[in-house]
């Protein structure tokens, strides 16, 4: 008998679901492959197969291979489970049940507890979700100390040997203002192969901690087999690899891993572990816990040039890839789309007044802005932070959200009722999770979170305990029914400080803040019960909340707090990677000062995603105003690719947002492929006047080439022509910005 053999295979759509067991061990794992790649399934080789669930138990020993603090796989809880066996249930690709997934239900035993992970699909979809459940029929409480949502084994699956030189780990990375940068990184420049006798392990284990969760990564990774070159009796042929892409939905801390100790290497994630993110999670008689759930996909690429330089990847020649594999994760997040409030269904075009007070609103300003925006075709006029202050620009008595009487005399619902006479919806900022030092409420220990029985507290902040009844009826009253009474249909929800480890309250830090932020996120759930029409941002000091699970529950999101930054164009590109650019809100910060070539760049941007205009919107001159009124007619246009399509990047990989260089174009084109437009930046350019990029071959119009018809939102001067299937931009310069439109 074979040391491996393939226990079930399952095509779901282009992907392919290989079970594979191990008969020396009894395990049985998965990988994941894109359909027409089983043929060239490797199954020798010294390598072991890892279950579909990595888990760990307190009492049970800590793995070996020297990684013990390092990584949390692969001890005696793994070694302890057995496969018990697999079921389906509901039916494949049958159009009578579109609304309810086909699920792979593969079940596992350690020690009277059933663990099972589970595997969602519906007809048509691009992506898998996943999860894991954990049963306990135990008459005494087994803790957890780390539950993973997946565990992929196998990777690469196809291929003899070792394939390390072949294999590249992809991560976006996040810092405030500088969001979703792309790394990439050979297998080999991180030390992922095995060592001589294949007894050392190694793990990439990164992720977040903390209640802000993308604040160094974002919860998404992908790993890539660029392909091999194989050498037969007819010469040499090139086999093209394939990428797996994963995104944790979680709001709280998480991790992913890249772990390897033979020829074949592992990639899992989940909630961060015991070692990570100070979690355990007591599992009582009869209870049944549920990891969060992951979005999986799978496709072939061709093969990719390394480079020269070992170990060394430049990310630029991966973003072909990466906009395959970020296509298909967040194509799981279209539903946002369809559950978001009527009024979004255009995306409609979003004033914010941050940019013009810089947190100093007052009721006079704000009919001013108001009577400035009417009729220029703009939908919300938001108040942002700083119409709750006591005295002065000064946040620190956030929590007891009590009007400023001296800003706005005669109350917010006067505000509200002139935006809405002005033709549009009126929009307030609250930053509702936290309170701060000048507030009543931070002094209510009893409402807040602790560590250690201390209130947790980051310079003047401290956090609300959000499992509490209290402090739900507390906020329904300052919140909830502060928007209803004053008319509100827009809601900026920001979240500016961290967690850190996390709470008291459960059996560890980590399980009382995950506890917590669920409940936060379902008072946003809560909201939208409360007032059904209302819009809900979702903003952290930016983007560090830009994860599915809150995408899921508000309508857009902040991008970035770039506000007004040249790097905006390729902030909004690399978060495209991870969530729509329907739901991503792209900041336009208009100066009376700017000339026209500044005033194209900062409203080319914002095509990128959901337009937000801010700045001097009340004093530009008549003709900046122009600019930004074709700019609006111009989105309108652009709006339904915006809204459903696929972005193609081009341009030079940019490694520092602070000295931008080149160009960049994103090609967008729509799901039904006949409609295309493209954003085009330039950068520091050394003199370069011209660029030439593709039109996708995805782009599938009835007729190509010169025949093309488009139109342009650009300043005079630069000129566009087709060539050959190409897009030929001339009369450039340094910091030039414009859209075209394509059908």
């Amino acid at each position: 008998m074979a040391d491996k053999e393939i226990y079930s295979k399952f095509e779901l759509g282009d992907m392919l679901v290989v079970f594979i067991k191990d008969n020396r061990s009894g395990c049985v794992g998965y990988t994941l492959l894109p359909k027409g790649y089983e043929e060239r399934i490797e199954l020798d080789g010294w390598w072991s197969v890892e279950p579909a669930v990595q888990c760990k138990f307190i009492g049970d020993n800590y793995p070996d291979g020297f990684i013990h603090g390092h990584s949390m796989k692969n001890g005696q809880s793994v070694g302890d489970m057995v496969f018990v066996g697999q079921r389906t249930e509901g039916r494949l690709n049958d159009p009578d049940v579109q609304e309810e997934p086909y699920k792979i239900i593969t079940e596992y035993e350690r020690r009277l507890v059933k663990i099972s992970s589970v595997i969602e699909y519906k007809a048509d979809d691009k992506y898998i979700k996943t999860y894991s459940v954990f049963e306990s029929a135990s008459n005494e409480k087994q803790t957890l100390e780390m539950a993973s949502s997946f565990n992929i084994c196998a990777f690469p699956a196809v291929g003899k040997g070792l394939r390390q030189k072949d294999l590249v780990l992809h991560r976006l990375k996040s810092k405030w203002s500088m969001e979703g940068k792309l790394e990439s990184r050979g297998f080999l420049d991180m030390e992922m192969e095995p060592a001589w006798l294949r007894i050392g392990a190694t793990s990439e284990r990164f992720g977040e901690v903390g209640s802000m969760p993308v604040r160094r990564y974002f919860p998404w990774m992908a790993v890539t087999d660029i392909g091999e070159t194989v050498v037969s009796d007819s010469g040499k042929k090139h086999m093209p690899g394939y990428s797996i892409g994963v995104q944790l939905y979680i709001n709280s801390s998480w991790q992913m891993e890249v772990y390897n100790k033979d020829e074949k290497n592992s990639i899992s994630g989940g909630i961060a572990d015991r070692e990570f993110g100070h979690w355990l999670k007591d599992l009582l008689p009869g209870e049944t816990f549920v990891t969060p759930e992951a979005v999986v996909t799978v496709c072939g690429n061709d093969g990719i040039n390394m480079g020269n330089t070992p170990g060394y990847v430049n990310p630029g020649m991966m973003q072909s890839v990466i906009d395959e594999v970020s296509w298909r994760l967040t194509s799981a997040q279209r539903i946002n789309l369809e559950n978001a409030p009527e009024s979004e269904k255009e995306l409609p075009i979003i004033f914010n007044e941050y940019c013009t007070s810089w947190g100093n609103p007052d009721e006079k300003e704000m009919e001013k802005i108001a009577e400035r925006l009417k009729g220029h075709g703009i939908k919300y006029c938001v108040i942002d932070a700083g119409w709750h202050v006591k005295d002065g620009n000064d946040w620190s008595d956030i929590g007891d959200w009590i009007t400023n009487q001296n800003e706005f005399p005669n109350g917010l619902k006067y505000t509200a009722d002139k935006i809405r006479e002005c033709g549009m919806i009126p929009g307030l900022w609250y930053e509702m999770e936290v309170v701060g030092k000048d507030s009543e409420m931070f002094k209510k220990d009893d409402m807040l979170l602790k560590r250690d029985g201390i209130p947790i507290q980051t310079m003047f902040r401290r956090f609300l305990d959000m499992r509490k009844p209290e402090v739900i009826d507390y906020l329904k009253e300052r919140v909830i029914d502060n928007l209803k009474d004053n008319g509100f249909g827009y809601l900026k929800v920001d979240y500016n400080d961290n967690l850190g480890i996390g709470c008291d309250g459960a059996e560890s830090l980590g399980e009382g803040m995950r506890q917590s932020l669920i409940q936060s996120r379902n008072f946003f759930k809560k909201i939208r019960e409360e007032i059904p029409d209302i819009v809900i941002e979702n903003c952290s000091s930016g983007g560090h909340r830009l994860e599915p699970s809150m995408q899921a529950v508000t309508s857009m999101a902040s991008f970035s707090d770039a506000h007004e930054w040249q790097a905006i164009p390729v902030i909004a590109a690399n978060v495209a990677r991870a969530i729509l650019p329907a739901q991503s809100q792209i900041w336009a910060v208009l100066r009376a000062k700017d000339d026209e070539k500044r005033l194209y760049y900062s409203l080319s941007n914002t095509f990128l995603g959901r337009m937000c205009l801010s700045g001097d919107m009340s004093t530009i001159s008549n003709e900046q105003f122009k600019i930004v009124d074709e700019a609006i007619e111009y989105y309108k246009k652009c709006s339904d690719i915006i809204r459903s399509g696929r972005n193609f990047r081009y341009g030079p990989y940019q490694n520092s947002y602070n000295a931008l260089s080149g160009w960049q174009a994103v090609v967008r084109v729509s799901e039904d492929r006949k409609k295309c437009m493209a954003v085009v930046n330039t950068f520091a350019l050394d003199g370069e006047q011209g660029i030439e990029f593709d039109i996708p071959e995805f782009y599938n119009p009835q007729e190509k080439g010169e025949n093309l018809r488009f139109d342009c939102f650009k300043r005079d001067g630069i000129n566009i022509e087709m060539r050959n299937g190409r897009i030929a931009v001339t009369g450039i310069s340094d910091y030039d910005g414009l859209v075209l439109r394509l059908w």
